[in-house]
């Protein structure tokens, strides 16, 4: 493929033509639309399913919708949902027995690599912090020795339609984690919305051959300079106009050296231990397993549910929890979000999506958390120390 075709522009009406031509490959259409209030990922038909006209508002435990002043079809940041529902689904089942003969259906036995997967799905309107946040995830459960069937099984046939973000809501921070707002890889196809007056495009890129297939049956034309300055400006302005900030300078040793921060104890007095930051998050991977069984005694299954280091049960050991308190639960979250998340995966677990400071009760801000504990004088002191108390309280 020549660099020139890398990038066309379409309008509202090729918009549409992708979606149908995704749709004719059998893809099960996944994308952003207005539900209860919020903004939610559920299955779209067309671009009329999209929410048109919609932005949100969002800070510290704040979110609204809003109407804009245009037609703006992605012209929100982020909702409460992210698409690890879909590649880690909070429920599914990891083996199933029944009395009588073995059978070589999927009722029997562990589950196969293709487990709950159905029809492959196209999730439309990904943004570059969620791009980053399935690459990790695909640390979690394809990097290692053994793989998650389930998760690989929905993640191989997904088709990704990245879209660029043209504005921050109050709680983004991903420049501070090199995640966005521009996607750069991991997607089939990308797209950036122009509206400027009368004029409603989108310049769309192309990541893959299978995004360049779908392209070829789309009413389109090449792009020009005009249209590739104008989607650079679209992200530089998203990028300048971010809500928060968290400063990553050697931030894993800041946080090992600082185990005992009385801030913890600030934390702590706001913290509910609800566990919404992690349900919101699109990286946390925590679950449990249950053993069910039904009321014959004759079918049994054992069912992996999402689970959450805020709960007494998560930690807990030969009669107790070792962390019961809420300063130890939201310091391990946070200490391993950003630093120990490195040394077991090499990467932080944190892209700035800013979902859990915007869907926490109280508002509790991990980038201001980590804000105050660089700024402490017992940080001062304690950066000094080898590499502090680890230990739980």
């Amino acid at each position: 493929m020549e660099p020139a075709t890398l990038q066309r522009v379409i309008d509202r009406v090729g918009l549409d033509q992708l979606l149908a031509a995704i749709a004719r490959r059998g893809f099960r259409l996944i994308g952003p639309a207005v539900r209860d209030g919020v903004i939610v990922y559920d299955d779209i038909s067309s671009s009329a399913d999209l929410p048109a006209g919609w932005t949100d508002e969002q800070d510290g435990g704040h979110y609204r919708l809003r109407r804009r002043d245009d037609e703006a079809l992605f012209g929100y940041a982020v909702g409460p949902q992210s698409w690890k529902r879909y590649l880690f689904p909070s429920t599914s089942t990891v083996w199933r027995s029944a009395e009588g003969p073995a059978t070589d259906d999927a009722t029997a036995g562990a589950p196969g690599k293709n487990a709950g997967a159905g029809a492959p799905m196209a999730f439309i309107g990904m943004r570059s912090c969620e791009l980053r946040a399935i690459a990790i995830q695909d640390r979690v459960f394809l990097g290692g020795q053994h793989t998650d069937p389930v998760y690989a099984g929905r993640r191989a046939g997904a088709f990704l339609v990245a879209v660029n973000c043209g504005q921050a809501a109050g709680t983004c921070f991903c420049v501070s984690m090199d995640a966005g707002p521009k996607a750069e890889s991991g997607f089939d196809v990308a797209l950036t919305e122009l509206l400027d007056g009368e004029r409603h495009e989108f310049l769309v890129e192309i990541g893959t051959g299978r995004g360049a297939d779908v392209m070829s049956e789309v009413a389109s034309r090449p792009a020009g300079r005009t249209e590739t300055q104008a989607a650079a400006r679209v992200t530089e302005q998203t990028a300048a106009s971010m809500g928060r900030h968290l400063d990553t300078g050697g931030i894993k040793d800041l946080l090992y050296g600082n185990f005992e921060n009385p801030r913890w104890d600030d934390v702590a007095s706001r913290c509910l231990t609800c566990g919404n930051c992690t349900m919101v998050c699109p990286t946390c991977f925590c679950f449990s397993i249950t053993d069910v069984t039904d009321l014959a005694g004759t079918e049994a299954e054992q069912q992996r549910s999402w689970d959450s280091c805020f709960t007494m049960d998560h930690s807990y050991l030969h009669g107790g929890s070792v962390r019961a308190s809420s300063r130890s639960r939201y310091r391990q979250w946070m200490t391993h979000k950003l630093a120990t998340w490195i040394d077991q995966f090499g990467t932080s677990g944190c892209v700035g999506c800013g979902r859990c400071i915007t869907w926490c009760p109280v508002g509790i801000d991990i980038t201001e958390e980590a804000a105050a504990i660089r700024a402490s004088d017992w940080a001062i002191e304690g950066e000094a120390r080898e590499g502090g108390d680890r230990g739980d309280a």
